[in-house]
């Protein structure tokens, strides 16, 4: 039996995130991209509820492809908020496509959203070593400069706390507790 973070719990779907996506390190953009979407749309709500929409969420942002959705006019946002599979809530909607729009922006800024994004932990994981989960923080000055930097640049929905999960899970920092079988593997 493999020991694992205690918030991955035992539903299988949760276990499968912990065991093969949270905390590897991400640099494809359009993986990272679907990430923001997700934490935003994740907001006062528990990851478990965003893990179970997600793959309805896949289809409804056309597979999370950042073009398409910086080109959704009223109609589409229309039809996504009468769509039962994902969180319908208009302003989380909304900053998905404003989102979109800034995410492109970046991505030619800079090369890629990757090289921005990455910057803020120096371009390589920031490897934690907790013991508990009450160690582990919400926000850190990392997920403050990013969250202040991506709102200066018109992102919504990119509060520190929101930064600190995406972080976490695009393994730009490693919070695995130290007693977990994926501590050393994924960094």
């Amino acid at each position: 039996m493999q020991t694992r973070c205690g918030w991955a719990g035992i539903d299988p779907l949760y276990v499968q995130y912990h065991d093969d996506e949270w905390g590897r390190p991400e640099h494809d953009d359009h993986k990272l991209f679907e990430m923001l979407v997700l934490e935003g749309a994740q907001a006062g709500l528990s990851w478990l509820t965003i893990l179970r929409k997600r793959e309805h969420y896949r289809r409804a942002f056309d597979g999370f492809d950042p073009v398409r959705a910086a080109g959704y006019d009223a109609d589409k946002v229309a039809g996504l908020l009468a769509d039962s599979g994902i969180v319908r809530n208009r302003l989380k909607i909304e900053s998905a496509v404003n989102n979109a729009r800034r995410f492109l922006e970046v991505q030619a800024a800079f090369g890629g959203f990757d090289a921005y994004v990455w910057r803020f932990v120096e371009g390589r994981p920031k490897k934690n070593a907790w013991r508990s989960l009450g160690e582990i923080p919400a926000r850190t000055p990392e997920s403050d400069a990013l969250s202040k930097d991506l709102i200066k640049r018109g992102f919504k929905f990119v509060g520190s706390t929101i930064c600190y999960a995406h972080m976490q899970a695009t393994g730009m920092v490693n919070d695995h507790l130290v007693d977990c079988f994926r501590y050393d593997i994924v960094s």
